[in-house]
């Protein structure tokens, strides 16, 4: 019991204040947003399985995104190992994300700033923003969800430095059941914010806790230069440092959630979201901190979650018993009127007298 009481008082100063120390931007921060750009969800069932090997991905199109520093977006200092592609999918009832990044290989067990990281950040509330994670001004002490109400933004951080790659980490039983959004084996969190100093795990808050959250987060991770799956705990670390490659993660969550707080963003298939994906890694093989990470935009990226496009472009058809109940239709008319003309042609016709043979 010790031991989770101190794991999730880890978790929540991380959570609130990891990042309160060296969130400070750039003293000219300026944005050149891409709010034009669409990721784009479509009806695919039955397509994706959660297990790190990408290839069902494979057919379903994505977005790349240069990935630069969050608090500093300017284009010399993006991430030098290339762009983020980002793809998304759903199947009418869960959404599902595919992030695929280049990176050397790089994995210290329990070390999670010496390993990749990624986050998703969702709009919840109206006036939410990008900038600032929801842009409430009031202070730590202040935050709470009424004096906030309306920058409320969704968060899922995954840190990979405890999870075993091609397993599934997030929404677990132990921690579901205790009312929360954390998770302490792999550290998938979810989260929500109302600025980068208010945050907290779902079902926690300033005022309020509530044992009805839930992780909704389901996801794991892989690297191009592993070479067999089916990896325990025992593996670590897995592969060999610095190997080149490329880092995959997969991730699913319901469209809609049961919360009832504000803390979930809630997706509409037709409707339109908006998002954004953060990255951090360790470069020059210097741990990162909590603000040192990348984004692939200075502003929300706009996500359409699709109806199945089969529905929209179905064009209607008669049936077979249509048809053949026309036919028979018309056939029976045709047979009528044939009958009653040939009836009066016969009453028509002029009687020929009947001569008998002994009259010849």
């Amino acid at each position: 019991m010790l031991g989770r009481v101190s794991s999730l008082v880890t978790i929540l100063i991380f959570a609130q204040t990891g990042i309160l120390n060296s969130h400070h931007e750039a003293a000219h921060w300026s944005c050149d947003s891409n709010t034009d750009t669409h990721v784009q969800a479509h009806f695919n069932p039955g397509r994706i399985t959660l297990d790190g090997q990408v290839d069902d991905w494979k057919d379903i199109d994505g977005s790349a995104f240069s990935v630069l520093p969050a608090l500093d977006p300017d284009a010399d200092k993006a991430y030098n190992g290339g762009k983020m592609t980002v793809k998304a999918s759903h199947d009418g009832k869960d959404v599902f994300f595919m992030l695929q990044v280049d990176g050397d290989y790089t994995y210290s067990e329990g070390y999670s700033n010496k390993t990749a990281s990624v986050a998703f950040m969702f709009q919840i509330g109206e006036n939410a923003s990008y900038h600032r994670m929801g842009g409430c001004e009031e202070e730590p002490d202040t935050c709470m969800s009424k004096s906030c109400k309306g920058h409320e933004v969704d968060l899922m951080h995954f840190s990979i430095g405890t999870a075993i790659p091609g397993r599934l980490y997030g929404g677990n039983l132990l921690d579901n059941s205790e009312g929360n959004g954390g998770d302490r084996f792999g550290h998938l969190v979810d989260l929500y914010c109302w600025n980068p100093h208010c945050r907290y795990l779902d079902g926690y808050g300033p005022s309020v806790n509530d044992t009805g959250a839930q992780n909704d987060w389901t996801g794991t991770w892989w690297h191009s230069s592993l070479t067999h799956s089916g990896f325990i705990k025992d593996d670590s670390p897995y592969s060999s440092s610095n190997q080149s490659g490329a880092y995959y993660f997969e991730f699913s969550r319901p469209l809609r959630t049961m919360d009832r707080l504000q803390q979930d963003a809630q997706f509409t298939i037709g409707k339109t979201s908006k998002m954004s994906v953060a990255f951090w890694y360790p470069m020059d093989g210097k741990p990162w901190h909590g603000s040192g990470h990348f984004s692939i935009s200075c502003d929300w990226i706009l996500l359409d979650i699709l109806p199945d496009s089969s529905e929209l472009t179905k064009v209607p058809q008669r049936s077979s018993w249509d048809a053949a109940t026309a036919f028979s239709l018309l056939f029976s008319v045709v047979a009528f009127c044939i009958s009653i003309f040939v009836g009066h042609r016969v009453s028509r016709t002029k009687n020929i007298p009947f001569t008998p043979m002994s009259n010849l």
